[in-house]
């Protein structure tokens, strides 16, 4: 039986926001500096956006995108996660959440978006299907599809065991896939596609070695 969620809330990525995103570690760099972060934002048609992630921005296909320094633009040796979904997981062991979900405010807030709708109630069957169309996407702007598909582990994130998919380029590892929202709130879980330097963690393991790959996936998604 599909495991319930409260609510899902999602945005489309297409190629075009793909192209835009694994690019960010090799356009020219912007320094650390927020006047000429801010500069480079008003370029793009990007925003500034602090209430759903911190210190993230709003790109001007209406997705998340989160850095662990100032700057996404250039600084190759970065992580950068782009957030195109987000999932407000049902507890089971819970029962203020199941029967009283607090949260709703929150997930109306991922909701307004640009280009954004969502579910409620939704279902794994629903986060699959989102995470399925983006790995699409990915697939097309890198022409090939993913190396590694593994189900999520309870200990990357809240909710159903959702699909892990991993590509890589020459520099960088790329993960679709759930991961934990490190946000205001620490309860619901984004959807999102991380690019994180190769060197983040070891050689991407065997797809036989599940413990493995949970770990390098741990290793290039969380902060």
């Amino acid at each position: 039986m599909p495991i319930a969620v409260h609510a899902l809330a999602h945005g489309p990525l297409t190629t075009d926001a793909v192209a835009e995103f694994v690019a960010l570690p090799s356009v020219p760099p912007v320094p650390d500096d927020v006047d000429a972060v801010d500069e480079e934002v008003r370029r793009r048609g990007w925003g500034w956006q602090h209430a759903l992630v911190c210190d993230s921005f709003l790109t001007g296909h209406g997705h998340i995108v989160c850095t662990d320094g100032i700057s996404p633009f250039g600084q190759a040796d970065a992580r950068r996660f782009l957030v195109f979904g987000e999932v407000y997981p049902v507890d089971p062991e819970d029962d203020e959440m199941v029967n009283g979900p607090c949260l709703y405010g929150l997930m109306d807030e991922w909701q307004r978006l640009p280009g954004w709708n969502g579910l409620r109630p939704g279902t794994d069957r629903d986060c699959e299907a989102v995470l399925a169309r983006a790995a699409q996407a990915v697939t097309e702007h890198l022409g090939a599809g993913p190396e590694r598909m593994i189900p999520s582990s309870e200990s990357l994130a809240a909710g159903p065991p959702l699909t892990h998919r991993v590509w890589r380029t020459a520099t960088h590892a790329l993960v679709l896939g759930p991961a934990p929202d490190n946000g205001p709130y620490g309860y619901l879980t984004h959807l999102q596609l991380s690019s994180t330097p190769l060197d983040c963690g070891p050689d991407l393991p065997p797809a036989d070695d599940t413990d493995g790959l949970t770990k390098w996936i741990s290793t290039h998604i969380d902060w």
